[in-house]
């Protein structure tokens, strides 16, 4: 009883509060209207009604669930606001980042109404008819994803077609802005800089890393010799000064991009898979090889500061954003989750998600991010070389812990594939990814679909697409190929 005094207390404080008709702006009428529409909110009904503990106040217990659910619809509100303006992630990354005196420096902009933006635009050159662009999309509306879990797996296969083909305005593009050609080898991985929109980089199997910049006009800048097999990962430093690549040879090298030589080679005794610099410490260099080990490098020095051995094989890796998690797969198609001290680059293992087809196929991509509509939260996505796509829910707090939230099954491949997360655009869109497939396209997906997940290809390569990556400004994309063709693809703008 007591605690239900509260409540009826605090909801007559905050009514009286916000439906204060002391300017005869309103009337009797409206006020009551409003007031019947709050009061049967489910959500703020179960906030208010949920039961407390037996040592708590319940005056202080109804003031604080009441204020919590304000602040949370204050976050609903604000990124409302970011869906009016027709702006994506990378928009609203900024935006919570910006300065303190950010508001009182900058300009709002108008608002804006996101258009219908994207079909196939001719292209000036004669050769634009080869290279033609099929898209589609689902004629249903998409409707915000809902918060519990909603696991589903299918299987599609890549080419995969609906009749009612329409172009999904999200992720259209307008042709190809440019081709690196000059390769003779595959292009296994290709990655733009850290905070870059125009620099790029792309390793292949004869050893050879090549950075380039796609601005106008697109060209090679260094073209890094030194490795003696595949290229099987790489990473830039995050002032984009350095890169780090791993390698078939059993090395990984250090490279300076200003003078395009290699300052050190750091010898292993198995191959070397995957690599990634720490993204708060860039002195701490982790790295993923075929001994079951991540081996935690010092960059300056070139010595090994721990090590942490795993199940099987680690193929790929990732780190979070504050650094403190690493996220691999091995050969076996397992994704553990381990910790990591930034001081002293200490290793210890948290978690493991075991893989639940009977064939184990090895972990091609792993990718993190930070936020998620669908989880609404930090996020992972992982690939295995069978075609099955897997979209976690991290839960930072238990050190990384994984939930499976969804899974798509495409056509199983014989090469390392690899997929990416794309731009996150409004609340109304789904989870998206993009991968490459061995019949020479580039595929979108939307992972809360059920069926007829595909919503839109991109066609110009001639062999299989083992890579993509997005750029920083989200207008580019790149993907390669088992030839040695690199696609930069420029996306359709809103109008």
């Amino acid at each position: 009883m007591a605690e239900h005094e509260a409540i009826d207390k605090n909801q007559r404080c905050f009514g009286e509060t916000k439906f204060d008709n002391s300017n005869g702006a309103r009337n009797a009428d409206e006020i009551d209207e409003k007031t019947k529409k709050k009061s049967v909110d489910p959500e703020l009904f179960s906030c208010l009604l949920q039961p407390a503990s037996t040592d708590s106040d319940p005056d202080y217990v109804g003031l604080r669930r009441f204020l919590l659910y304000r602040k949370a619809e204050s976050g609903v509100l604000r990124r409302l606001d970011w869906k009016c303006n027709g702006r994506g992630y990378v928009s609203y990354r900024n935006y919570i980042r910006r300065p303190r005196n950010w508001e009182s420096t900058h300009i709002l902009s108008q608002q804006s109404t996101p258009g219908n933006s994207g079909r196939w635009l001719p292209s000036a050159s004669p050769l634009s008819h080869l290279y033609e662009v099929e898209s589609w999309s689902s004629s249903r509306d998409l409707q915000l994803p809902s918060t519990h879990r909603t696991s589903f797996s299918s299987s599609v296969s890549d080419s995969d077609h609906q009749r009612d083909r329409r172009v999904e305005p999200a992720y259209s593009f307008v042709g190809m802005h440019c081709i690196f050609d000059q390769c003779k080898a595959a292009v296994t991985v290709l990655k733009f800089g850290h905070m870059s929109s125009d620099l790029l980089a792309f390793g292949a199997s004869d050893g050879t890393l090549t950075v380039c910049t796609v601005s106008e006009p697109p060209s090679i800048l260094k073209q890094l010799k030194g490795h003696t097999q595949d290229v099987t990962d790489f990473d830039f430093s995050s002032n984009n000064q350095y890169i780090a690549s791993s390698s078939m040879d059993k090395t990984v090298r250090v490279w300076e991009l200003s003078r395009g030589i290699c300052i050190r080679v750091i010898y292993g005794v198995s191959l070397q898979f995957c690599i990634r610099f720490h993204p708060v410490n860039n002195n701490f260099l982790s790295v993923g090889n075929a001994n079951k080990e991540i081996t935690v490098f010092n960059f300056s020095t070139g010595r090994i500061i721990h090590k942490l051995v795993l199940d099987d094989q680690v193929t790929s890796m990732d780190h979070d954003h504050t650094g403190h998690l690493i996220f691999c797969g091995d050969a076996q198609g397992c994704v553990y989750s381990v910790s990591m001290d930034s001081h002293t680059g200490a290793l210890s293992r948290s978690h493991r998600h075991r893989s639940g087809s009977k064939n184990k196929y090895p972990v091609t991509t792993v990718q993190y991010r930070s936020f998620s509509l669908l989880a609404r939260g930090p996020v992972l996505l992982t690939c295995t070389q069978d075609g099955s796509l897997s979209f976690f829910s991290v839960a930072l707090e238990i050190n990384g812990y994984l939930t499976l939230r969804c899974s798509l099954k495409l056509a199983p491949r014989v090469h390392k594939i690899r997929a990416s997360f794309c731009p996150l655009l409004s609340l109304e869109k789904g989870e998206y990814i993009v991968a490459g497939s061995e019949d020479s396209n580039v595929y979108f997906y939307d992972l809360t679909r059920p069926k007829h997940t595909c919503v839109n290809k991109l066609q110009g390569h001639r062999f299989p697409v083992v890579d993509v990556s997005w750029n920083h400004g989200e207008n580019l994309l790149a993907s390669s190929d088992l030839y040695g063709i690199v696609i930069v693809w420029k996306r359709a703008k809103a109008s």
